[in-house]
Parts: C-alpha cells; structure tokens; sequence
C-alpha cells in the first residue's frame, strides 16, 4: 500500500509539473493576408519556433493558401477567426503593403490589437503594417519606426524614429522593413523569453556582424 501512495505521489508530481509547463509555454499569433510581405512573414514564425513559443499563423480570410507580395504561397495554420477569442502573449503584424491595407480594414484585427494592447501583451508590426497599428489606434505618441514608404502616413500618430531599424517601446516593437525581419524576431524572443533564449537561437544563425 505504501508503494502505491508513494507512486500516486510521483504521478501527482509529474501531473503538477507537465501543467506548471503548459501554463508556461509563451503563444504568439502571427497575421497572414493576401499580399503579406513574406520574408517578414517567415522569419518571425520561424525564429518564435526555434525560440520554443507555441505560434499560430492566422489567415485573414480563412485557412487557405495565401499568395504574397512576391508570388510565395504560405500556408496558414488556421483562419483568424478560429482563434479571434484567445488572449496570446503576442501579436505580429507582418507588413508588405497588399497585406497591411487588408488588415487595416479588417474590425476584427482592430479588436484583436486592441485587446492585447489593453491586456499588457505584446503588438509588434514590421514595414508597412505600423500603419495597421496606427489605423486601429494602436499607442498613439510612442516611439516607432516603419518601411520608409509608409513614414509620412504614421509619423503624425506617433513619436518617430528615422534611424533605427528596430525600436521597442515598452510592449511595442516595430521596424522597418525585410531587411530588418531577423532583427525584428529577434527582439520579440528577447522580449518574451529573454537574452539568454535570444542569444541561444541567434549563435547558429551565422548572422554578419
């Protein structure tokens, strides 16, 4: 009998600790429309991944294939709809100008970006899309940066940095553009996860310095 408490104590012990892991597991969620930028696209679900957060790429418009801004086809995980209820740890808003002008108009983006920014999770936007956050009124007056082409359309919202290709501001991380994708993704794991994560999925990378 007391062998049997002692391993019903170990199984309690294992159950405790595979649900102590689940709670700790960090979600992010991934926006995908038509005419998204892809490489902005790529790197970010990819480096969440390799930085273990559990990430959920949404299609806007439903879960099938999506064409990009140059000719890329990307799968969705699911369509947005299916997750637009969930509270995730962040929010990435890839740009490219097809897919931020889609998202920008959609309500159901604007709720979602405004739910996680009441809720102190974090908004990141790259390129074109920091207009998406400016469109559903995302942190006006905080420090941000963009692809140049969109520059004139956001800086009257926010305080903007023309220099520096990634800018954090608090719970907002912006920046500008495909050449800044890695970058980018980067200091979304650094944020959510921290240096030492960051540093561990960067090394391998083989990124110039």
């Amino acid at each position: 009998a007391a062998r049997r408490d002692r391993g019903d104590n170990r199984a309690n012990q294992s159950a405790v600790c595979l649900c102590v892991t689940l709670r700790m597991t960090k979600t992010a969620l991934v926006l995908l429309a038509a005419g998204a930028e892809e490489l902005e696209t790529i790197a970010v679900v990819d480096m969440l991944r390799r930085a273990e957060i559990e990430v959920t790429l949404a299609g806007l418009e439903d879960a099938h294939a999506v064409k990009c801004s140059r000719g890329v086809v990307i799968t969705p995980d699911c369509s947005l709809s299916k997750v637009a209820d969930k509270t995730f740890d962040a929010i990435v808003v890839p740009g490219g100008l097809g897919g931020a002008k889609l998202l920008a108009q959609s309500e159901t983006v604007g709720e979602l970006l405004r739910a996680h920014e009441h809720g102190g999770k974090l908004v990141a936007a790259i390129c074109a899309s920091t207009n998406v956050l400016k469109t559903h009124g995302i942190r006006r007056g905080a420090r941000v940066t963009s692809h140049p082409s969109v520059k004139k359309t956001v800086e009257d919202f926010y305080a903007y940095d023309d220099h520096a290709f990634v800018v954090e501001d608090g719970n907002l991380i912006t920046s500008r553009g495909p050449g800044s994708a890695v970058a980018f993704a980067l200091a979304i794991v650094r944020h959510m996860m921290g240096a030492a994560v960051a540093h561990r999925v960067e090394e391998p990378l083989m990124i110039p310095k």
